[in-house]
């Protein structure tokens, strides 16, 4: 009888620790995401930039911002991207070898595509030189295709996202001028062929689509009404906030930011993430601070619909990329900025 009892306090202990441990993987999968884009790290790498702690000894950077708080890598994808060290490079093989990198050391992971051979923002949209020529509807053939081959490189590497971005700042549409905002139906086209690649590798990948000057709710409004109207598929509504480039100071505009996140979820009962943000490295105490009201931002969205902030390129020191919206010191050392995700 004893030695039943034994055994079946023994299982009971395996049933627990098991239960426990499945309990803060699935804790840990939906908890807030503290993130870095990190796409010049394998540039700034191959040309021998070295990282280094605090205490002056050398590290890996991703070690050095995991140190800080952050746990998800978002990675940006070209089409087909030249090798120059500040607008090349982030081609779908590099991203995968990031991003299993990044996941190895208990990252998540977030796929952000350009649909571009370089740059894509509010300013400029430009197709990928290989689809310049394509019809429309060769074109929607190019956002699926490329999308479902860059996420199925990743699965083959044993590596789904978290999140995929189906453009990058798109305010204004994106593949000018097919997809244009003038022409919101071919927009929304485009979209859904991300959206549908995405889901075909694995539908619980969250989709985000992506607007920049978060403070800003008419052009939110506007945008996602349109996208409303014209029913595109996504998940998850994407900002950028960066009180630098509106030449604010974030204590004017984060209230707006604030309202908007919220606004955004709730009139379109979306989940709401800043997908960047960023702030003078030279101003250390001001960008912690702007940091740490952005997190309490996103956290106030009402029914845990406030997923996230990424911080865009901490690790690009100024001396390597002439960023000044970097957050690193000039000796290599993460700048104290960062400590505002420990928490």
């Amino acid at each position: 009888m004893k030695n039943s009892l034994k055994i079946i306090s023994f299982l009971m202990l395996i049933v627990l620790a098991f239960t426990s441990c499945k309990s803060k993987m699935i804790s840990e999968k939906n908890s807030f995401s503290k993130g870095a884009d990190i796409g010049w790290l394998p540039q700034m790498e191959a040309t021998g930039y070295k990282f280094y702690d605090a205490d002056g000894s050398e590290k890996d950077c991703l070690q050095l911002l995991k140190d800080r708080g952050i746990n998800t890598i978002r990675l940006r994808v070209w089409v087909n991207p030249n090798d120059d060290k500040a607008s090349g490079h982030c081609s779908p093989q590099e991203t995968v070898v990031m991003a299993v990198r990044a996941q190895k050391m208990g990252m998540r992971i977030m796929i952000d595509f350009h649909y571009s051979d370089s740059w894509a923002d509010p300013g400029k949209q430009n197709k990928p030189a290989a689809w310049a020529k394509h019809s429309f509807q060769e074109l929607l053939t190019d956002v699926y295709q490329h999308t479902y081959d860059v996420l199925q490189l990743l699965k083959n590497a044993g590596v789904t996202p978290e999140w995929v971005q189906v453009g990058n700042e798109i305010p204004s549409g994106m593949l000018w001028p097919e997809g244009h905002t003038d022409n919101f139906n071919q927009l929304a086209q485009l979209l859904d062929k991300g959206y549908e690649a995405t889901k075909a590798i694995d539908p619980k990948i969250k989709v985000i689509v992506h607007l920049d000057e978060g403070n800003k709710s008419e052009k939110f409004r506007w945008f996602f009404d349109k996208a409303t109207e014209n029913k595109v598929k996504y998940d998850v509504i994407g900002l950028s906030y960066y009180p630098y480039w509106i030449k604010t100071d974030y204590q004017s505009t984060i209230l707006d930011l604030e309202n908007n996140l919220k606004d955004m979820a709730s009139r379109y009962n979306k989940e709401v993430m800043v997908v960047e943000v960023g702030g003078d490295f030279e101003q250390v105490q001001n960008t912690k601070e702007m940091l740490e009201a952005t997190i309490k931002a996103v956290k106030s969205v009402p029914d845990h619909k406030g997923l996230g902030v990424i911080y865009w390129e901490p690790q690009g020191e100024k001396s390597w990329s002439g960023y000044q919206l970097n957050a690193w010191l000039s000796d290599g050392k993460p700048s104290p900025a960062l400590d505002a995700f420990k928490n």
